[in-house]
């Protein structure tokens, strides 16, 4: 008799009794679990384990959660984790501007507590299908700008270019069809997981040190334009 291998590798971070019975549910549905009461706990399994997905308890003393958010996505060259996994929180203080601030450090969603574990698992399996799905294609190349999505790498007329995640995913909305001009909404559902937009100007941040990057990568190159009361586009509608 054979055993079914594992979905995919999840890193729990948040207190043990609570998350272990989340643990449990999803070791039933042959998920890899790892657990780590905190940040630096993590951290060391972030190195050894490399997984697939993290769910953060954002409600950890010490802005612990969001900690952990940032350190994930954060992630360099030389750290050997995917910088662009799927993050979910998992939040029951009812202050907005913590789901806010996780979803600004680059969590992807952020769900309720008390929350229905079937809810939690569909939400985790959409955002796994959807990494997948990102980056299954490969290349992409705009100009003298190449996107090696496997590899989370760019460059710009072969000169490397450090990005973090959401700089990365920001830039990969756009590269899709670089003359069209992409809506704010869009891009904070797209690449941020926002359900509504509200009063938020981490689009623009992210699009401004986004085209400073490129513009010295390439030497100048006019990349990145804001569509005043539309969005952005990735070159220039003359370009």
């Amino acid at each position: 008799m054979t055993t079914e291998a594992p979905h995919r590798s999840v890193l729990l971070v948040g207190p043990r009794p609570a998350s272990g019975s989340l643990a449990a549910d999803l070791e039933a549905d042959r998920f890899e679990v790892m657990l780590a009461a905190d940040p630096a706990e993590a951290h060391g399994l972030l190195v050894q384990a490399c997984p697939s997905a993290l769910i953060v308890d954002l409600d950890m003393p010490a802005s612990g959660g969001l900690e952990a958010v940032g350190m994930v996505r954060q992630g360099g060259p030389e750290d050997p984790w995917d910088a662009a996994m799927p993050v979910l929180g998992v939040s029951g203080a009812g202050e907005p501007h913590r789901v806010v601030r996780a979803l600004e450090r680059g969590a992807d969603e952020v769900v309720g507590t008390p929350f229905a574990y079937v809810e939690l698992l569909a939400r985790l399996k959409a955002l796994i299908r959807r990494a997948d799905g990102e980056w299954a294609a490969g290349m992409l190349t705009v100009d003298d700008i190449l996107i090696d999505r496997r590899a989370r790498r760019v460059t710009v007329g072969g000169s490397p270019v450090t990005l973090s995640a959401k700089e990365l995913g920001l830039l990969t909305a756009l590269a899709r069809d670089p003359r069209r001009v992409v809506s704010k909404q869009e891009l904070l559902r797209d690449v941020w997981g926002y359900k509504s937009m509200g009063r938020t100007r981490t689009v623009d941040s992210h699009a401004s040190r986004l085209r400073r990057k490129l513009a010295v990568a390439s030497d100048g190159g006019r990349y990145i334009v804001n569509v005043w009361g539309l969005g952005y586009r990735l070159v220039a509608d003359d370009a």
